[in-house]
C-alpha cells in the first residue's frame, strides 16, 4: 500500500482514517523504521501511516502492512502540516504521531492495548493525552556512533522539571492545569538546543476534530486538550522512548565532536518495560489500575 504523495493518499487511501486509533510515523532517516513500525502495530493502532522520503526502503513484508506515503519530511513544518490535513481529512478519530526511532509506551502496556487505554480515557471525558519524550541513548558510543542501540539503550532516572506555561494572553501568568517539562539530553547539553526545542512534552495522542490544528511547540489550539490533568483529578500521561535527540547530537556537527558520552551519574539501562517509565515517575497511571 504506497501512495506517490499525501493528497495521493487522501484521494486513494482515505478508508484507513475511517476508525482510530492510527499512528502516524514520520521517518527522518532509515534508522529503526522496521522497529518503530512494528513496535506502534503490536501496541494496537488500527493502522500505521508512514510518510518518507521515496528512496527509503522497507522490508516487503512490512510495506505490505503499513500505508506508505511518500513525503519530503524535511520541508519546513512537514510534520505540522501533515497532521493538520489527516485532522482536516478525518475528524473524530484518535491519531498519534511520531518520528522513527521513537517508541510509545502506555501504563501496563504489556497486558493492555492502546484501544483500552483510549476507552477509559474517554470515559473520563478526555480527548487528548499528555506525552513525556524521554531520551533513550546508546551506553557506549564508540561501538554505536549514532547513538541508537536497542540493546544498549540508556536513560536519565533523574533531572528532570517543570516551569509554568505563560500566557501571554493573560499577562503571561500560568496557564490552568498547564506546564512546560525539561529534562534529559536537552537539558544536560542544552547549549547545542536551541530554547525553543528544549522541551520533552507533546500532545501527540488526541481525538481529531473540526477546527482542530497542530502548533509546531506540539501542543493544539484547543487549550485544554494540552493540560496534564482535568479539573477533578489526575489523568493518564504516556511517555515516548525517542533516539531523535541523540542522534541528532551525534550527527550535528556543532555538537558531535563535544561529546564523547552521554551516560553520568543517574544514567540506568532502559528495560523497555512501562513499569520502570511508571516507578521513575516519567509516566502517570491517572485512576486507571
Amino acid at each position: 500500500m504506497r501512495y506517490t504523495s499525501l493528497s495521493d493518499f487522501l484521494s486513494k487511501g482515505k478508508a484507513a482514517l475511517a476508525k482510530g486509533p492510527v499512528a502516524v510515523v514520520f521517518a527522518e532517516d532509515d534508522i529503526e523504521i522496521d522497529t518503530t513500525l512494528r513496535h506502534h502495530q503490536r501496541a494496537g493502532f488500527r493502522e500505521v501511516l508512514l510518510f518518507a522520503p521515496a528512496p527509503i526502503v522497507l522490508p516487503d513484508k512490512l510495506e505490505a502492512t503499513v500505508h506508505r506515503i511518500d513525503h519530503n519530511v524535511h520541508a519546513e513544518a512537514a510534520l505540522i502540516t501533515v497532521i493538520n490535513s489527516l485532522i482536516r481529512a478525518a475528524p473524530g478519530i484518535w491519531l498519534f504521531y511520531c518520528y522513527n526511532g521513537e517508541y510509545l509506551f502506555h501504563p501496563f502496556c504489556e497486558d493492555r492495548n492502546i484501544r483500552e487505554l483510549l476507552a477509559f480515557h474517554t470515559e473520563e471525558r478526555r480527548e487528548a493525552l499528555l506525552t513525556y519524550v524521554i531520551d533513550l541513548y546508546a551506553g557506549d558510543l564508540d561501538s554505536f556512533p549514532n547513538a541508537v542501540s536497542l540493546e544498549d539503550a540508556h536513560l536519565d532516572r533523574s533531572g528532570y522539571y517543570a516551569l509554568g506555561r505563560p500566557d501571554p494572553a493573560n499577562k503571561n501568568h500560568p496557564k490552568e492545569r498547564q506546564l512546560d517539562f525539561f529534562g534529559g539530553l536537552r537539558w544536560r547539553f542544552e547549549e547545542h538546543v536551541p530554547w525553543e526545542r528544549r522541551k520533552i512534552d507533546r500532545i501527540c495522542l488526541f481525538k481529531t476534530k473540526p477546527g482542530l490544528e497542530l502548533r509546531p511547540d506540539y501542543t493544539l489550539n484547543d487549550e485544554e486538550m494540552n493540560t496534564y490533568a482535568c479539573p477533578w483529578h489526575n489523568n493518564l500521561t504516556t511517555a515516548l522512548a525517542s533516539f531523535r535527540t541523540a542522534k541528532a547530537l551525534r550527527t550535528n556537527p556543532g555538537s558531535r565532536y563535544d561529546i564523547h558520552d552521554f551516560k553520568w551519574r543517574n544514567t540506568v539501562p532502559f528495560e523497555w518495560h512501562s513499569q520502570q517509565l511508571m516507578d521513575l515517575g516519567l509516566m502517570e497511571p491517572g485512576q486507571w489500575f
